[in-house]
């Protein structure tokens, strides 16, 4: 019986870990908007496919993006559903709506994943033909414009996305593929397939495209997504490629990635511009709110003020410049020698940033400088 007694919390917290597990998944961001919507298809009675959908403030219309995700291992239905919430914001607070629909097969969307086993021209057409579903039901929307639509994806995404953009669907106006393809290693010359199907996608396609891969790709090596992009552009496609080197251990994660912003972010705003649509930052957005109250601001010197920052050496100084341009949650701390630390983008920004600091004061007590946007410095 004592044993039971050990072992029973325990299963029951197993039991209950999946159903936690969504409840989190559930908790939408006010912030962006986001909300989950359901898109019935045509094509295949009776599945409904999971879209999650972020927007702007305002009434629109506004110009749109559809995110194609990734294939995790394993059984596609128990994947979670993707947000891309970095991106999202990115594309938020230049005005853009988001689009991010988990296909069929996946997550919680109906049906089951259509593998065409080898035939990997016939897997992007058939994951592209419920892109073409989800992008026929939001170009209803009031709030969007039907004549301004982008398609990107991640991996199996990314080749999903080459696939859309051979439908030639209406109001599509560009594509952009991060690390895309399809890896079926055990067919027989199966890089050779892959290269072949992109070609047959670039002869298909008349909207460009933009292409980023990576040196260090656990998925392509840099001979195969070459021939790949050679391919497709010799058949009649359209595409630049990014070719952005190695990326921390695996090129391959380089989308979604916060270190990941600053490689795709400058490459797509051109790729957008080129296409005569805006990419203006309009707001900046807080994904998350401070996990404790921020102190009050103190009034002890402008935030922008650099100068203004005491005890900071030349290094110090440069790294609060760096703080400025940070997304909030955010909050600088300094330490009685001038040792500096900083994060942002996290509910614990605060205690984070005045815990590094310590550290490197070697438990001097630190102190913070600034919050968001705020100085709450005071003197002594």
């Amino acid at each position: 019986m004592r044993r039971l007694a050990r072992i029973l919390p325990l299963l029951v917290a197993l039991a209950a870990a999946p159903q936690a597990a969504r409840a989190v998944d559930e908790v939408l961001l006010p912030a962006l908007r986001e909300e989950i919507v359901p898109v019935r298809k045509t094509s295949t009675f009776g599945v409904e496919l999971q879209t999650t959908y972020f927007r702007p403030a305002g009434d629109g219309p506004f110009p749109w993006v559809v995110i194609n995700h990734g294939k995790a291992s394993g059984d596609p239905r128990f994947q979670a559903r993707a947000r891309y919430l970095l991106v999202a914001r990115e594309l938020v607070q230049r005005g853009w709506a988001v689009v991010v629909p988990m296909r069929q097969g996946f997550g919680k969307s109906g049906g089951v994943y259509l593998d065409a086993g080898c035939n990997v021209h016939s897997n992007g057409l058939a994951q592209a033909d419920d892109v073409r579903e989800v992008i026929a039901a939001y170009a209803r929307r009031p709030e969007l414009d039907p004549q301004r639509v982008m398609v990107w994806g991640q991996s199996h995404g990314g080749w999903t996305t080459l696939a859309t953009g051979s439908l030639g669907l209406s109001g599509v106006r560009g594509l952009v593929s991060f690390a895309g393809g399809l890896k079926q290693s055990s067919c027989l010359n199966w890089e050779g397939e892959l290269a072949a199907a992109v070609g047959r996608y670039g002869a298909a396609t008349a909207v460009p495209a933009l292409f980023f891969y990576g040196d260090n790709d656990s998925f392509w090596p840099e001979p195969l997504w070459r021939d790949m992009v050679q391919r497709y552009n010799a058949a009649g496609g359209k595409a630049r490629v990014v070719a952005y080197g190695s990326f921390g251990k695996d090129a391959h994660d380089m989308f979604g990635s916060s270190a990941g912003l600053p490689i795709w972010l400058p490459e797509v705003e051109r790729f957008v511009r080129e296409l005569g649509l805006p990419f203006d930052k309009r707001q900046t957005i807080a994904l998350f709110q401070h996990a404790v109250p921020p102190p009050p601001a103190s009034g002890f010197a402008p935030v922008a003020d650099v100068a203004a920052v005491p005890l900071l050496r030349e290094a110090g100084r440069v790294g609060y410049a760096k703080y400025l341009d940070g997304t909030p949650p955010k909050a600088f701390a300094i330490g009685p020698q001038g040792q500096w630390f900083w994060r942002s983008d996290r509910a614990e920004a605060m205690t984070q940033a005045l815990a590094e600091c310590q550290r490197l004061s070697k438990d001097q007590p630190c102190r913070l400088y600034a919050v968001d946007d705020q100085v709450v410095w005071t003197k002594d």
